[in-house]
């Protein structure tokens, strides 16, 4: 890669970041959800929620769809920091231990390729204490 598009992908990347970062206190999914952004840079999003006894299921855990969203809000701003507008096309969750409704959640995406064609991420979620409650791989398409 040339050096003045190496210069171009990395503004590009900065303009996602600040602009993301800008949106974050908007974006309605997130403030339904109380999820919050707490840290973002090219390639990389920590987001964080607080769980609600509103979030359990008919067994008394922590819906996995809860889990799910948090571990996809990082994935989403993850990818877009990097290539905007991203969306996903795959996203595979394992979950590896249950939360409790008293947790704040935390979920971590790494993007581990960035692509003109497709970009692929991993994310982890735990909780305030470290307990890993979930691991996660999506994929993405950029749609530009």
């Amino acid at each position: 890669m040339a050096d003045k598009d190496k210069e171009k992908t990395q503004q590009d990347a900065s303009d996602n970041v600040a602009e993301l970062k800008a949106k974050a206190g908007k974006e309605p999914i997130a403030s339904f959800l109380d999820m919050k952004l707490v840290e973002l840079s090219k390639g990389y999003a920590k987001v964080s929620a607080k769980l609600k006894p509103e979030y359990l299921n008919f067994n008394n855990l922590v819906f996995g769809g809860i889990v799910m969203a948090v571990a996809d809000q990082a994935f989403a701003y993850g990818t877009n920091s990097v290539i905007t507008p991203n969306v996903a096309s795959q996203f595979n969750i394992h979950f590896v231990a249950s939360a409790d409704v008293k947790d704040e959640l935390i979920a971590e995406c790494r993007v581990v390729r960035a692509g003109r064609r497709v970009c692929i991420s991993e994310m982890t979620v735990t909780n305030q204490d470290g307990k890993l409650i979930a691991n996660a791989t999506g994929t993405t398409i950029p749609l530009v």
